[in-house]
């Protein structure tokens, strides 16, 4: 950070960034060069014979350059290393460098490019046999490594990057134009055509990189709105942050560290009763745990649980090959080709499955766990689309919709597709507003329901059993729980008694009007530190705000920040701004301060006159039971092995406003962890109850 300036254009790559690529060319230009001068110093060459002659002076002079690479990447490894991550002025003379390196880049093709000729007329038929062997692999060695040079520039590349360093220069004498006639800019939002001519290109890289990536879905005009939708979006969020990748790696490591000495400070100095943090959850006297000791709260408990099973069932055969992968061949009876054969019935109508009907097949492995019917499959996907079923609980006496998570790249747009739309409700309320992408697949479903008369075929499925009295019961995770909870308050008002279980729910889904309607009947269920229940875009902002403070706040090189969280290297020292922070609480009210006002101001962190995104906050829905575990100390008295123990909590919605960085991040989004989970937090309780059983027991 900043990014890279060179050859009149700004680059996705900073100057520190350079290490790493260097050292790299560095090593194996370095075991080439001892190659190549053993080869020249221990083999004899008879410089008679024309192809040796040519095959010893192009190994001298591929030397020469081999020498000439080593020195040049050794100047740019140690300026790299040079200097903390804004300290871009300590690394100024990268530049120079990076132009011997790229005259360097071209001797060695038009080197190479003559010893592929050399190799083409006399390899056959030259004489010495060891020297040729050695300047062939050479030869292959360095063209990939040619390669691999020119993929890297390529990925590097910024499409706006020669707009950017135009606008920057303008900027540049605009401001020393006010400090030499001492007059001040207006801090109008207006944006000058250099401006808006960068934030066009941006958006059009973004597009273009987004179509690059989907480019497998075709190109429909659903698709290319969705795109375009995304570009915009993604463009808005980075407006003219001078930020590379590796700055927001470098930046979430300090931040994991910053979050960890906050949570230490607030349990020490015990602020707002805090007593101790679990999965980044301050416990004060005020939390109110589940009582699962009371039947009523243990039953519903257990209700969710139940659920949490469809929720999983819906994701077909790949989810339950991940979870059972001693078992797939469980999978084959309740095949198609296997079922037919067996002449086994089915009057379940499925739509759009593989020839097998394996996700079909996964789902009834899944859901057998009762009396259960299931009466609608479909696994048609699309964006803004997303794959459903609907079944006949019989245990629980409810009619079950069930809506898949992410799981294909059409899911992903729907994900990504994010900003706020008002819910289509009647009458409408204009305060109540939606995830835009999980708003459309609430509607397709919604709609697809009525077309098919699906809830009412399934309610008069088996009038012996009473099923026209069953209930309405919506289920979903991650990008199911956030269609499923908006689809659940579309159909409330048809369906009183209407439940909904999200699992996992995105953060930026629902406006807190819409959260606070939706707390009577929707139930939403969040594992540990889980990322997804904590991004939105008013959540992302504040993030990216959180970023930008931790990287102001460093002063050690890049590469020494990052390679404090590498597994091999983290026995090293922590970062400087860790190690001066740590036991200060001056320095962490501080950074706290520091971190309010970065997420309260709109500005860009350089520029004043230049705004950055804020967005309206969306939340999750309904009440929230948060899955936190407690890990044991050293001076507890624990009976398994220092296990973690699980536990459920009420939580708030805005309880998840910040993302909490940590290696369980996504790891506890997945359907299968947060069933696991669940159990575990009844597995505790059943345990304790055993305990008391066998304790009285004894006594008796």
């Amino acid at each position: 950070m900043p990014g890279l300036v060179v050859f009149r254009r700004r680059w996705s790559v900073g100057s520190d960034d350079l290490v790493v690529p260097g050292a790299f060319l560095l090593t194996i230009h370095l075991i080439c060069f001892v190659i190549v001068g053993f080869s020249l110093g221990f083999f004899e060459y008879n410089t008679q014979i024309l192809s040796i002659k040519l095959l010893f002076y192009h190994l001298i002079g591929y030397l020469l350059i081999l020498f000439f690479s080593i020195c040049v990447e050794i100047g740019i490894c140690v300026i790299s290393m040079r200097g903390s991550i804004l300290d871009a002025e300590a690394r100024t003379s990268i530049n120079i460098w990076i132009y011997l390196k790229s005259l360097v880049i071209l001797f060695d093709i038009a080197w190479l490019v003559v010893g592929s000729i050399w190799l083409g007329h006399y390899y056959a038929t030259s004489p010495i046999d060891d020297p040729k062997k050695v300047y062939i692999a050479i030869i292959i060695c360095n063209w990939v490594l040619v390669v691999i040079t020119l993929i890297t520039i390529w990925c590097t590349f910024d499409a706006a990057g020669r707009s950017w360093v135009k606008m920057k220069k303008y900027q540049r004498s605009m401001r020393e134009t006010e400090s030499r006639f001492n007059y001040k800019r207006s801090n109008s939002m207006n944006r000058n055509w250099r401006q808006r001519k960068v934030m066009r290109a941006y958006q059009d890289s973004w597009d273009h990189r987004c179509r690059l990536l989907f480019c497998c879905m075709g190109s429909s005009e659903r698709n290319r709105n969705s795109f375009t939708d995304i570009a915009r979006l993604l463009s808005d969020f980075f407006r003219e942050l001078d930020v590379v990748p590796s700055d927001v790696v470098a930046g979430l490591v300090l931040l994991r560290k910053f979050q960890r000495l906050e949570r230490e400070a607030i349990v020490r100095q015990r602020k707002n009763g805090t007593y101790e943090f679990l999965s980044g959850v301050p416990i004060t006297e005020r939390t109110q745990f589940l009582a699962l000791n009371d039947a009523k709260n243990y039953d519903f408990f257990q209700t969710v649980i139940h659920y949490m099973y469809f929720a999983q069932g819906a994701y077909g055969w790949p989810m339950y090959v991940i979870i059972n992968r001693t078992k797939m061949w469980h999978l084959l009876p309740e095949l198609k080709c296997f079922g037919c054969c067996c002449g086994s019935g089915d009057e379940a109508e499925v739509i759009q499955d593989n020839c097998c009907l394996c996700n079909y097949a996964a789902l009834k492995k899944t859901l057998q766990l009762g009396d259960i019917d299931i009466v609608y499959a479909t696994y048609h996907v699309d964006v803004g689309e997303t794959p459903f079923f609907v079944a006949i609980d019989y245990t629980q006496r409810a009619i079950v919709i069930s809506i898949r998570g992410t799981l294909s790249m059409k899911d992903i747009l729907t994900d990504l597709n994010a900003e706020g739309e008002v819910l289509p409700l009647h009458p409408p309320r204009d305060d109540w507003l939606g995830h835009k992408g999980m708003v459309q697949a609430a509607i397709y479903i919604r709609n697809k329901l009525q077309e098919e008369n699906l809830i009412e075929k399934a309610l008069q499925r088996n009038p012996d059993r009473h099923t026209h009295t069953f209930d309405l019961v919506l289920v979903g995770h991650s990008l199911g729980a956030g269609t499923a909870a908006i689809l659940a308050i579309l159909l409330k008002p048809d369906h009183p008694t209407l439940q909904c279980f999200s699992y996992s729910p995105p953060g930026g889904l629902l406006s807190m009007p819409a959260v606070e309607y939706s707390k009577s009947f929707i139930t939403s269920v969040v594992l540990g530190k889980d990322v997804v229940p904590r991004i939105g875009l008013n959540q992302m902002e504040a993030l990216r705000a959180d970023l930008i403070n931790a990287i102001q706040r460093s002063v050690d090189p890049k590469w020494k920040t990052i390679s404090c969280s590498v597994i091999c290297c983290g026995c090293g020292p922590e970062p400087t701004s860790v190690v001066n922070m740590s036991g200060q609480d001056t320095h962490i009210n501080q950074y706290q301060e520091e971190r309010g006002t970065a997420r309260s101001t709109s500005a860009h962190p350089t520029d004043s006159s230049i705004a950055l995104t804020l967005h309206q906050p969306l939340y999750p829905p309904g009440r929230i039971i948060h899955i936190v575990r407690h890990h044991p100390k050293p001076d507890e008295n624990v009976l398994k092995n220092r296990e973690p123990v699980y536990q459920a909590i009420w939580a708030d919605s805005t309880d998840f406003d910040e993302v909490l960085i940590s290696p369980v991040m996504l790891q506890d989004h997945m359907p299968d962890k947060v069933l696991a989970a669940l159990k575990k937090v009844i597995g505790e309780i059943d345990d304790d109850r055993s305990s008391s059983v066998h304790s009285y027991s004894t006594a008796s």
